[in-house]
């Protein structure tokens, strides 16, 4: 399965590795321009590619890492319809440095607001996308280990399409991690976005019982 990256920091850097040891190609853009992915991309190995935004779209799964501050500007531009959209961002101004701080004030409002979660803001934002919530739940440095052993780590996924969320689950399960389903963007969503309840969690799977 290719997978694509709206991103180059370290949810694509972490998460890129991973699957592409489960078998996965994967393919990077960011807003500079392929070119200026040539270390990354050389870091990973076979199976990476460097691409623009609208090649990386064309994949089977697009996941996106931005900043949240970049995220609307960064949906912009593409049809989404029918496209399966992972967000691994998180909504918090403190994550985001001193950078894009007033586009991260502006969508807290937003959400402050409507009540609503940071994804189904995402969802505003990509229409028709298939969306799933997912990744964001632990730091990347918890998840650095690539090696066969390690302990499989609990990454949630919320969405509302059911047939997406299953094949992200199965993704992130062939990936080594334990992928636990919490329902909708609404609901589940509120459970493991930052500052939730299940945010922050360091969960590994040890037995699954029947």
């Amino acid at each position: 399965m290719r997978i694509g990256f709206i991103g180059a920091g370290r949810v694509t850097q972490v998460m890129g590795r991973h699957l592409l040891n489960a078998g996965h190609t994967i393919a990077v853009c960011n807003s500079r321009g392929p070119e200026t992915l040539a270390g990354l991309i050389k870091e990973f190995g076979p199976g990476a590619t460097a691409e623009t935004k609208d090649q990386v779209v064309e994949s089977d799964v697009v996941i996106i890492s931005v900043r949240w501050g970049q995220a609307e500007e960064a949906l912009q531009g593409v049809d989404w319809t029918g496209r399966i959209l992972v967000d691994a961002m998180n909504a918090h101004a403190e994550l985001e440095g001193d950078i894009s701080l007033a586009g991260v004030t502006k969508s807290r409002a937003v959400l402050a607001e409507t009540r609503s979660t940071s994804s189904e803001l995402v969802a505003q934002w990509a229409p028709g996308a298939r969306l799933v919530k997912s990744i964001s739940n632990v730091p990347m440095e918890w998840i650095e280990d690539f090696s066969a052993d390690r302990p499989r780590t609990v990454l949630f996924a919320s969405g509302d399409d059911a047939e997406a969320k299953d094949l992200v689950m199965g993704v992130l399960s062939r990936a080594g991690f334990a992928a636990v389903d919490l329902g909708s963007l609404a609901v589940g969503g509120a459970m493991h976005e930052v500052g939730a309840p299940l945010s922050g969690l360091e969960l590994h799977l040890i037995k699954r019982m029947r």
